[in-house]
């Protein structure tokens, strides 16, 4: 039985996974860990590893690498762990006690390079031949005696996503030698013993003709029109998946914490504590987590997409069409996750092995339409083309299109100024195709979305607090309009004509206190900073608001124009459209909402994303950069948009 301890571990006998990507390698450390891993970073490091406790041993899953000279973090961070000079956090750097190389039994000799170099080591070593399962399916024969022999270790077949094999994996572990061949120490001596290691093992393998079905796949899938068209059926059949599928449990979430407001608002007598549990903190973590369903839904699909082997040809396609804006296929995955939210997007950068197409697929991550803007699209959609379902589409369709195109223009413009030189080759090899294995794609899963509340949500839910107390405060005086409004429903004897009149009175006392409030003092004193692009004062709040999280958009426009935050409610929705500024012109005239619909295409609005960046790009400075250069391409597309509209109308 695995566990991992939470006190940091010291003085246990650590057993490092090596091997290159697309091994299946932490497939097989999920099976032989089962859920109890822990995920860390390696201290200096963005790189991400897992750890657990095995029996006594830690077991630490390292980043796949093709090789260990390599000029790349990955494979710096593995001589550093090999060596004993680094470990991820909570374990305690020293000498691996044993190395377990996995190898994929579908390439065998494409594999043995990393043994060779792990032999070299002279580290008490195990091979792990994974998917062994997958190779007998084939007509792959191994003889895993006469690979033991020509290696000089242990060598055990096994499949990770079926279990076959690994028990007895475990027990080779525990009695790991130093392999008895004998290993040069240069450089070019140990690629030409690597040489013989491939022709030593010919014997050892046996393989049948290559598989016609699966070279055709790939012709087609790798093909520069045809692969682009199976990428482009792909995702949107993935996005459509999630749309569909989301909507249940975002429901539920929004009922459950509407519940959970309404219980604790009818517990709580009346007073700031209640309107800071329900408006505050209940209300900031509702409009965190309503998205999670998306996203765990996202990371679910891609795992299984990359499970199957089809997503490192699909990066392997747009490769092409991301380098002539200075970043790489690695960059696809964590652009294409940003969809969903840039914070997890931001976070899945670690992989490109670039530091500058890193850095820069950072900055333009946040250009990718999340699912936080969906809200204001429809809004500001609708606003736009009330009869037309189509034209709708066409338009939230254009959003998506014209966030991707200033994501790439971005990049091409730091690729040429602040983060010159050309981009390092992509670099990979194809993985067999195989059935997903779907606990590690519900591991990799659960991991992210754990990772999404914890850095998201708790920041989300303070500022939303800040958001609330500054909206809130300082309590205004009644307006006379509402006393006598007020009344006169009194005085009248009509319950239509006392409704309309109590209703009159309840926006006009909304609307007061708003304008009175810290947040609409602010909006007051910022507004001629916003008057270029038709906001007034109501709008700039909305904008400002924004700030915290996209979503919230909606919600401070009902409550400002309408009194009520209900914006699942079409009346509610309807009187936003109509909704009148202090002079009595439409707020959201034709121009005003081209203008905020560009503006939510271009700009950050996010803080969470800020404070993400700082942290994965290695500083401040470019969180700054990228909130400032988001920023002002916003507001200069943003008046572009609305002066045009104006001059044509």
């Amino acid at each position: 039985m695995s566990s991992v301890d939470a006190a940091p571990i010291v003085g246990s006998r650590i057993v490092a996974l090596l091997g290159n990507p697309n091994v299946g390698k932490t497939t097989l450390f999920n099976r032989i860990v089962g859920l109890r891993a822990k995920t860390s970073n390696f201290p200096g490091t963005t790189q991400e590893a897992r750890h657990a406790r095995l029996d006594g041993s830690v077991l630490v899953d390292l980043p796949g690498v093709y090789s260990l000279n390599l000029d790349m973090a990955e494979s710096v961070l593995c001589r550093q762990t090999l060596s004993g000079e680094t470990a991820p956090a909570g374990v305690e750097a020293e000498v691996p006690n044993a190395v377990l190389v996995v190898i994929d039994a579908t390439n065998l000799v494409r594999n043995l390079a990393i043994v060779a170099e792990a032999i070299a080591l002279r580290l008490p070593t195990v091979v792990a031949v994974n998917m062994i399962d997958l190779a007998n399916r084939r007509g792959i024969h191994i003889d895993l005696d006469r690979l033991s022999e020509c290696l000089g270790c242990t060598v055990v077949g096994c499949s990770g996503r079926t279990g076959e094999g690994v028990d007895e994996l475990v027990q080779k572990l525990e009695s790991a030698r130093i392999p008895d061949r004998s290993a040069p120490s240069e450089l070019d001596a140990i690629d030409a013993w690597s040489d013989d290691i491939y022709s030593l093992v010919a014997s050892a393998c046996v393989s049948p003709q290559n598989d016609r079905i699966t070279d055709r796949l790939d012709r087609a899938f790798t093909h520069p029109l045809v692969g682009v068209l199976t990428f482009v059926a792909v995702m949107t059949g993935l996005f459509w998946v999630i749309f569909q599928l989301a909507t249940v449990p975002m429901d539920l979430i929004d009922a459950w914490f509407g519940t959970i407001g309404g219980w604790v608002g009818s517990v709580l007598p009346e007073g700031a504590i209640r309107d800071l549990l329900v408006d505050g903190m209940i209300a900031g973590i509702g409009g965190t987590v309503i998205f999670l369903p998306q996203i765990v839904l996202l990371f679910f699909l891609l795992a299984l997409l990359e499970g199957t082997g089809y997503l490192a040809r699909a990066a392997f396609v747009i490769d092409r069409v991301l380098r002539p804006f200075g970043m790489s296929g690695h960059s696809f995955v964590p652009l294409l996750s940003s969809h969903a939210c840039a914070i997890p997007g931001i976070m899945a950068c670690r992989s490109v092995p670039d530091p500058k197409d890193r850095l820069a697929t950072i900055l333009v991550a946040p250009f990718m339409s999340c699912t936080a803007r969906i809200p204001v699209y429809v809004l500001l959609t609708v606003i736009l083309f009330p009869d037309s379902p189509a034209m709708q589409a066409v338009a939230f369709t254009g959003c998506y299109v014209i966030g991707a195109l200033a994501g790439l223009m971005s990049s091409l413009v730091a690729r040429r100024t602040i983060l010159k030189g050309a981009s390092r080759p992509m670099a990979m090899e194809l993985p067999s195709y195989r059935f997903p294995d779907l606990k590690a794609a519900f591991m990799l899963t659960y991991d992210r979305a754990v990772l999404f509340l914890r850095k998201a949500g708790t920041l989300i839910v303070a500022v939303s607090i800040v958001l609330w107390w500054l909206g809130a405060y300082p309590h205004a005086d009644t307006p006379q309009e509402s006393v006598e409004l007020r009344q006169q429903a009194v005085l009248s004897s009509d319950s239509e004509t006392i409704a309309s009149l109590e209703s009159q009175a309840d926006l006009i006392e909304a609307r007061h206190a708003s304008a009175q409030s810290f947040l609409g003092r602010i909006g007051s004193t910022v507004q001629p900073v916003f008057e270029p692009l038709g906001y007034d004062r109501q709008l700039t709040v909305g904008v400002l608001a924004s700030f915290a999280a996209r979503e919230v958009f909606v919600s401070t426009m009902a409550v400002q124009v309408v009194g009520s935050d209900d914006t699942e409610d079409d009346g509610v929705l309807s009187s936003i459209a109509n909704a009148k500024r202090d002079d009595g012109s439409l707020v959201f005239t034709r121009a005003t909402s081209w203008s905020l619909l560009m503006y939510y295409i271009l700009a950050m609005l996010c803080l969470p994303t800020v404070v993400v960046t700082a942290k994965e790009a290695g500083g401040w400075k470019w969180a700054w950069l990228q909130l400032g250069w988001m920023t002002l391409l916003a507001y200069g597309g943003a008046m572009i948009a609305f002066q045009a509209v104006s001059l044509l109308s």
